[in-house]
């Protein structure tokens, strides 16, 4: 009977496990309208919500919006240099890729998800030399209850080649209880950038793969096979 029962628990999880959506990255890698990104201080806008971006670039529909004053950076490699402006800095560092968010106008930029999400939130970020927060809510535009803050303190170091002020990213992040529908990151403007922003997880940019679910329930379903198949046969004799 524990042999069912165990089975029963594993089959619910990996059920649980396929109901569950997939965390959402923010990788901030196609807004611009040239790839690999040569293009500065793009407002990403409704990009992530099937909609544009300041420089009219369509993205996914995750059903996110993103306040005005948050833009896109470009991040230098060590293949791509971006190209500078009057008002914005190139960017790069290893742990990220050619695009990020910022901001360069007010303290903070919100991030809304309508149908909200839950379980984890996190994201790779540097900042130059002040802290920052990103702090969550259960309402829209950082209304309603706070869910959980990531204290961000400096944490740029010198990239040997990539020509960079914010370098290296570096990952954070955390669970929480409740469904959350905004997030606040809050900072100096033009001294913090985010990237691989994740809905769903406590580890940036970890979006499981669906076979990983499908794995465990036939690992489940395959035990209970070979439970069964080790069952003793009864035979009943027959008198002559």
């Amino acid at each position: 009977m524990d042999i069912v029962a165990s089975l029963m628990v594993g089959v619910g999880m990996a059920l649980a496990g396929l109901d569950r959506p997939a965390p959402v990255v923010l990788d901030f890698e196609q807004v611009s309208p040239v790839y690999p990104f040569v293009s500065n201080n793009i407002a990403a806008l409704d990009y992530y919500n099937a909609g544009l971006s300041s420089a009219g670039t369509r993205g996914p529909d995750y059903g996110v919006e993103i306040s005005p004053n948050g833009l896109v950076i470009c991040l230098n490699t060590l293949e791509v240099v971006c190209e500078l402006s009057n008002t914005s800095r190139g960017d790069g560092g290893e742990g990220s890729e050619q695009g990020a968010l910022f901001f360069l106008s007010g303290s903070e930029t919100y991030i809304n998800v309508a149908d909200g999400f839950d379980t984890g939130f996190s994201f790779n970020y540097v900042s130059v030399a002040v802290a920052g927060e990103a702090r969550i809510y259960d309402g829209l535009n950082g209304t309603g209850t706070l869910l959980g803050t990531l204290v961000l303190g400096p944490n740029a170091v010198d990239c040997p080649g990539y020509e960079a002020p914010f370098c290296a990213f570096a990952p954070v992040g955390m669970t929480f209880d409740g469904v959350a529908r905004s997030v606040s990151f809050a900072g100096v403007a033009n001294q913090i950038v985010f990237d691989d922003i994740t809905f769903g997880s406590a580890t940036p940019g970890a979006v499981p793969e669906p076979a990983t679910t499908l794995l465990l329930l036939g690992g489940v379903l395959l035990v209970g096979a070979v439970v069964r198949a080790r069952r003793p046969v009864r035979v009943d004799r027959v008198e002559a």
